[in-house]
């Protein structure tokens, strides 16, 4: 991992209420890029700048969800400008990047980038918290005019407008999909009392004449309340509106996102990092509710805490019994392992925060925010660790 200064990195004063509001919106790190690509063109263009990146940040991570001018996707929280921008309430400057001491060791200061100017606003969220930032850099040290910097502020305002609108239609279309899901259930509802009323015709047609009337009778009353079971189901699936699906989400899809995101965070640790998945239903689509922050979150903690050349692996499976489909993430790591103490305050939510393997700081909220999510899915979370041989995290929700 490049070095850092040992200048104190800053933290907002409400960061576990900024990091839940950038949970909500729940964004896909992976799939961003064309939703924000003219307004970072349009903020390059605006301060006569190289480089313009609209920049989310949680714990240990910034991910740059849009770039122009510089092939970016993350880097460290500790090794970014925008972790000063996020801290304050108004935009921030640095006019010569090498002659800051919070800037002038960082990578991107030096060759091949040699980068000099920066200047961010921060995306403010109507809640009043700092998720991340939109920013420009160059490599000509400089300052911007007044007039540049609001038309900068407003770029800012508009790429929180579009997040919250993203927001919004993955609202619906999870409400959709929880239609979806009724559906397939009054459907299969529909067969019971049906079968039954086919049953009782059968029955009729087997007796024939011998069928007497006071049981034709019994036959009707069933019929009737089966008829009745039927229409009201049909009339439940009537009222729900036809529905297409969101965007798919499956296991293979999942993987690949997963790799994307953190192999770099396991790369510049020399780690081991692998995903795998079951062989068994690939190509079952599903809702991707907080399921990307989840396992994120179990695989920055668990790199974190992995030694020089370790190793951290992801196991993906659905599991569908009765017509009962079941998601289960493992996420396990050769580090130190955890005491039965860490492990009872981590299920209550109580672990305070460490220090990684190298350094890096963390804020004490990622496993907190997993065992929020997961039982907001109605799921399970089961910690398994031996003191010096690892840990493993094993996350069981079920999906309809």
């Amino acid at each position: 991992m490049t070095s850092t200064t040992n200048h104190i990195r800053p933290m907002p004063t409400n960061e576990a209420e900024r990091l839940l509001e950038l949970s909500e919106f729940d964004p896909d790190f992976t799939d961003l890029q064309s939703d924000f690509a003219n307004i970072t063109r349009l903020a390059a263009k605006i301060s006569g700048s190289n480089i313009s990146l609209v920049n989310l940040i949680d714990s240990f991570t910034q991910w740059s969800v849009s770039n122009y001018g510089l092939e970016l996707d993350q880097m460290p929280r500790e090794e970014s400008i925008c972790q000063y921008t996020i801290a304050g309430n108004d935009h921030f400057e640095i006019s010569d990047l090498s002659l800051d001491v919070r800037s002038k060791d960082f990578f991107y200061v030096k060759s091949p980038l040699n980068l000099r100017y920066y200047f961010g606003v921060p995306l403010r969220t109507p809640g009043g918290h700092n998720i991340g930032a939109l920013c420009v850099l160059d490599q000509t040290a400089k300052t911007l005019t007044v007039d540049k910097i609001e038309l900068l502020k407003l770029l800012a305002k508009e790429v929180v407008d579009k997040l919250i609108n993203l927001k919004l239609l993955q609202k619906i279309r999870l409400e959709l999909d929880e239609a979806k899901k009724n559906q397939r259930k009054a459907a299969h509802d529909i067969r019971g009392p049906l079968s039954g009323v086919t049953g009782i015709i059968d029955i009729v047609r087997r007796n024939g004449d011998k069928n007497r009337f006071e049981d034709l009778m019994d036959y009707v009353f069933m019929i009737d309340k089966s008829a009745k079971t039927v229409l009201e189901l049909t009339e439940e699936i009537l009222l729900q509106e036809k529905v297409i699906a969101g965007d798919a989400f499956d296991i293979t899809i999942f993987k690949d996102k997963l790799e994307k995101l953190y192999m770099p965070q396991a790369k510049a640790k020399n780690i081991f990092f692998k995903v795998t998945m079951g062989s068994m239903h690939q190509d079952v689509s599903f809702s991707k509710e907080k399921l990307m922050q989840i396992a994120g979150n179990l695989i920055s903690n668990a790199i974190k805490f992995s030694s020089d050349y370790g190793t951290v692996t992801v196991k993906l499976e659905l599991e569908i019994p009765d017509r009962q489909m079941f998601l289960k993430i493992n996420v396990s790591d050769n580090g130190n392992g955890l005491k039965q103490a860490a492990i009872d305050k981590i299920m209550l939510g109580e672990l305070e925060s460490s220090e990684g393997t190298f350094g890096e700081r963390g804020y004490g909220l990622g496993l907190p925010m997993v065992i929020g999510d997961v039982k907001s899915l109605k799921g399970q979370m089961e910690i398994t660790s031996e003191e010096g041989w690892g840990t493993n995290f094993e996350i069981t929700i079920p999906l309809y």
